[in-house]
């Protein structure tokens, strides 16, 4: 009887899914072990809280797939909320339907402005991306307390009427799905395929794998890294907009702890810091997998604390393994293949 071996496919193979694996052990540890988490109600306030954090983690994927750094979508989450609202109520005299839809597109395209300058100052003024989007977040995070230093609520009936279809299953006989949460899943289905079955997506993958190769084979990569931070504003905007829409409040901070979420839930998705690789899929079933986790804390109830710990050391210890991974690949670089398979 041969003895299992823990080889180099074996490894690739839960690299490539180890948040399927992470999202299954949190799910199945919550459901025997938390109080009262198995539940219909439940289940549809995770899938809630988890898809404004999965549309910014997808345009954030893409940034830094390029091979940069997008610290600005949290203020960019808040700045959609605060306009989608703000907005709402300094048209309140148009019809409803026109002041919602006026306020929505101001609150997603200032999110794209955001984005475009981001794009513009790292791609064609050569400025490091940490640098731009840490002054985009102190500025975006300026721009709104000089339109409100309170939150904003909507008192209106039609407000709350809007809140109310938000929250409400878009399909009967599939009462997870919300109108929010299937916005979500289409943004997620689109740009996966997007990244994984187009040129464009694979030429996205080129550029932060090797930008001066993409240049050589004639990709103009500043295209694609303005594209995906317009992308990242975007995305953010709209998680923003459609959040405060359902809640008909938009608090000034609204995003505040959105950008250490998604930071670690697309890393722990498997996207490479160095750029290159990753998925807007697996971003989304980490963010995923860390709602459920909170939920699930929440129900042993346990402090913010132990939820900031616990998600710290999942962050970390994925860090680690990169950073491993890294290191046995410069190891093995120019090594035959069956040289490679027998140091495992």
């Amino acid at each position: 009887m041969n003895k299992f071996k823990v080889t180099k496919k074996h490894i690739k193979f839960f690299d490539n899914n180890r948040i399927y694996v992470l999202f299954v052990s949190v799910f199945l540890f919550m459901s025997l072990f938390a109080p009262k988490f198995v539940g219909l109600r439940n289940f549809t306030n995770i899938l809630r809280s988890s898809s404004m954090n999965a549309l910014a983690a997808i345009g954030f994927s893409f940034v830094l797939i390029c091979g940069q750094l997008d610290l600005s979508i949290g203020s960019v989450i808040s700045l959609g909320a605060v306009f989608a609202i703000g907005f709402r109520l300094q048209f309140s005299a148009l019809d409803p339907t026109l002041a919602w839809t006026l306020s929505f597109l101001i609150a997603i395209a200032a999110g794209a402005i955001v984005g475009l300058i981001n794009g513009l100052l790292v791609s064609k003024v050569k400025i490091t991306s940490f640098i731009v989007t840490l002054g985009s977040m102190i500025t975006v995070q300026g721009i709104i307390y000089m339109y409100t230093n309170i939150s904003l609520s909507a008192t209106k009936e039609v407000d709350f009427v809007l809140a109310d279809f938000l929250r409400e299953p878009f399909f009967r006989s599939v009462r997870l799905i919300t109108p929010r949460v299937l916005i979500s899943i289409l943004c997620i289905a689109l740009f996966e395929i997007m990244l994984t079955r187009t040129k464009a997506g694979r030429n996205i993958y080129m550029v932060g794998g090797n930008a001066e190769a993409a240049w050589l084979a004639g990709i103009d990569y500043q295209k694609y890294i303005i594209f995906a931070y317009i992308l990242s504003g975007f995305l953010s905007a709209l998680a923003g907009s459609l959040g405060a829409m359902e809640m008909s409040a938009a608090p000034t901070d609204f995003g505040v702890n959105s950008l250490m979420i998604v930071l670690s839930a697309v890393i722990i998705g498997g996207t490479s810091m160095a750029g290159g690789k990753g998925s807007a899929l697996k971003s989304a079933v980490a963010v995923l997998m860390l709602e459920t986790l909170f939920n699930g804390l929440n129900r042993f109830k346990v402090g913010t604390e132990v939820k900031i710990f616990v998600s710290g050391v999942i962050f970390a210890s994925v860090i680690l393994y990169e950073a491993y991974a890294l290191y046995k690949h410069e190891k093995t670089k120019g090594q035959r293949a069956e040289l490679m398979e027998n140091t495992h």
